[in-house]
């Protein structure tokens, strides 16, 4: 078979068919009359096996060695093409992840286009004071996407530059709440943190739901911080995990805060009360417990504290006793 023939058949270029044979991959058999190439069926064959090779990534060097050497074993340059192409392939990813998020900040010109390319690169800097800038500037004209943003304050380590970021987000459009969602499933406990203390500086109806959700979220540092957002918020779900703080002693002066704030409504005064009147109430509960419970009530107007607070004051512990009676001096001055 003539050399056009073969180029036709194979798909390899007549050109390359030639390259081929001055690097002494695949000779004709033989020539015809009038001196032009002829392929044998082998020859065909053999320029098959060398496409083959070439489509996994092999080099013609490699494509030569893996033919013509007998001692060749292909499992350590499979492994090799396989590592490069994840190389590849993370390397395509990460460049359309950029370009989607360039896309996503609707650049008006070359110019955002290079701001928004700088400020992605900023965010991803070792220099952590560089990320801070980076977060600080990402809401101008030319604003950073706020998926890019999400991605950096659950990856950030540094606690002044977290601190910038979920300002940033609390400053974006919508649709952080929804992305920072992913964060509270997290294997990653400080993952999981990151996602809901970002959560509770964003001041929508999006964000205060996953915060209600987050109350049942399996970690505990996740339950706790939902909460004392949500008790900010005046959302009455949060009461029972805030007193479990106090019950705790975990966070349990920011928990106490919460509970006040929360009983700045009436209904819901008299409700804090009536719970912690029941752990108080509780069998087996420890002294010390019960005196942050007690210290609880101090900040808790209504009808049901005042009388607890007064059973309090005659309680066998003492301390409890001495506890509520100096609250109940407190709330009498007052």
């Amino acid at each position: 078979m003539l050399i056009g023939e073969v180029a036709r058949r194979s798909g390899v270029s007549a050109r390359m068919l030639r390259h081929y044979e001055s690097l002494g991959l695949v000779e004709p058999t033989g020539r015809s009359g009038a001196g032009y190439r002829e392929y044998s069926s082998d020859d065909i064959r053999r320029i098959f096996h060398i496409e083959s090779l070439r489509s996994l990534g092999l080099s013609l060097r490699e494509v030569r060695r893996a033919l013509d050497d007998p001692g060749f074993t292909p499992a350590q340059l499979v492994e090799d093409l396989i590592q490069q192409t994840r190389e590849r392939i993370a390397a395509q990813t990460e460049l359309l992840t950029r370009l989607r998020r360039i896309g996503a900040a609707q650049p008006a010109d070359w110019a955002d286009v290079l701001q928004v390319v700088a400020l992605l690169q900023a965010l991803g800097s070792e220099n952590a004071g560089r990320r801070q800038r980076a977060a600080l500037s990402s809401t101008g004209e030319a604003a950073v996407p706020v998926e890019a943003l999400v991605e950096a304050v659950l990856s950030e380590s540094d606690p002044n530059v977290a601190g910038a970021l979920r300002w940033a987000l609390a400053q974006s459009a919508d649709g952080a709440a929804a992305l920072l969602a992913a964060g509270l499933d997290e294997p990653d406990p400080e993952v999981r943190k990151r996602a809901v203390k970002s959560l509770a500086e964003i001041p929508d109806d999006d964000a205060t739901a996953l915060l209600r959700d987050a109350l049942a979220n399996p970690d505990p540092v996740v339950r706790r911080y939902a909460a004392l957002a949500l008790g900010a918020r005046g959302v009455a779900e949060a009461i029972p995990t805030l007193i479990e703080m106090v019950v705790e002693e975990t966070n349990e002066a920011d928990a106490a805060d919460a509970l006040t704030a929360l009983a700045g409504e009436p209904a819901l005064a008299e409700q804090i009360a009536g719970h912690l009147v029941a752990r108080l109430g509780s069998d087996g509960v420890a002294s010390p417990v019960r005196s942050r419970l007690t210290q609880a009530l101090a900040d808790i107007p209504g009808a049901t504290a005042a009388h607890a607070l007064a059973e309090l004051s005659q309680d066998a512990d003492r301390t409890v006793a001495l506890t509520a009676t100096y609250v109940l001096t407190l709330r009498d001055g007052r």
